[in-house]
């Protein structure tokens, strides 16, 4: 059976590019879903899987988190991989959907959580926004925090995977230098700019517009945006990147794990095994 993919909202879950991607498990709030309901949905996500990869935006509700973690820890199981992952939320949302399509690949369900931390490194995950003056997760200077509050500024800014931020206007947007689909998520700011200037200058393959993730206001610091990323939409390309980087065996729960850090207990390698690392994609 596939590893199970689980995320904390629905919006996390884009809409498959083939027929094969299966979907993601809902973990849902607190609020929403009592504990032992939530112990119940976990305990027979990993009966049927065997594993289960968690992934959710680090800006989720605390109460949420913490969930998560009650789970993990009162079903005592080392089959649960909770990844908290530090990309905007619609960068969350693609990244979840190559683990979706991975996890039907012949990789062990260590190497598909491990997997994660790689594969965020090819996602360049960033928004437009009408102000800086709310965002704290990007540097931004004193200066360009006072142009934020002339009427009529916009400001795209990179998150991932090197933080850039310019004025519209201003300069330039550094984008990839490889193919990709940009997936485009629109809140309450009215503007092309995303699609008609960005996607050109960084030479896009495809445009996808999808539901903005719930959590994206909080993450930006307004819910005057257009959220984006650029990903590489081949699956076939993914699965040569993953296989290409060197397979180690993790010394503390004995799972596969591709990188230096084991994606289901978080034990990292040696020094000595980072030493014999051999370089690749990771490295690069």
């Amino acid at each position: 059976m596939p590893t199970a993919i689980a995320v904390t909202s629905t919006e996390l879950v884009l809409p498959p590019q083939d027929h094969q991607t299966p979907t993601a498990a809902l973990l849902q709030h607190p609020d929403a879903q009592p504990l032992e309901a939530a112990l119940a949905d976990m305990q027979v996500l990993v009966e049927q899987h065997g594993y289960v990869v968690a992934a959710y935006p680090a800006n989720i509700s605390p109460a949420h988190e913490r969930r998560l973690h009650t789970i993990r820890a009162v079903l005592e199981s080392d089959r649960i991989a909770l990844l908290k992952l530090d990309l905007p939320p619609l960068g969350v949302a693609v990244l979840v959907r190559q683990l979706r399509q991975l996890s039907i690949c012949d990789f062990s369900a260590g190497v598909v959580a491990s997997a994660a931390r790689l594969l965020s490194h090819y996602i360049y995950s960033g928004a437009l926004l009408n102000s800086v003056t709310r965002l704290d997760r990007v540097p931004v200077s004193l200066k360009t925090h006072a142009k934020s509050w002339v009427p009529g500024s916009q400001f795209a800014v990179l998150a991932n995977p090197t933080p850039q931020l310019i004025k519209i206007g201003g300069g330039d947007l550094a984008g990839p230098e490889f193919g990709t689909h940009l997936a485009v998520a629109k809140g309450q700011l009215q503007s092309d700019w995303v699609t008609s200037t960005l996607a050109p200058a960084w030479q896009v393959q495809g445009v996808q517009e999808v539901t903005l993730p719930a959590e994206s206001a909080g993450w930006w610091g307004t819910s005057k945006l257009v959220e984006f990323a650029a990903f590489l939409p081949n699956i076939s390309i993914v699965y040569q990147l993953v296989s290409s980087v060197r397979r180690e065996v993790c010394t503390w729960c004995g799972l596969e794990l591709i990188g230096d850090r084991c994606g289901f207990c978080a034990a990292p390698l040696s020094s000595a095994e980072n030493q014999n690392h051999a370089q690749g994609v990771l490295n690069a």
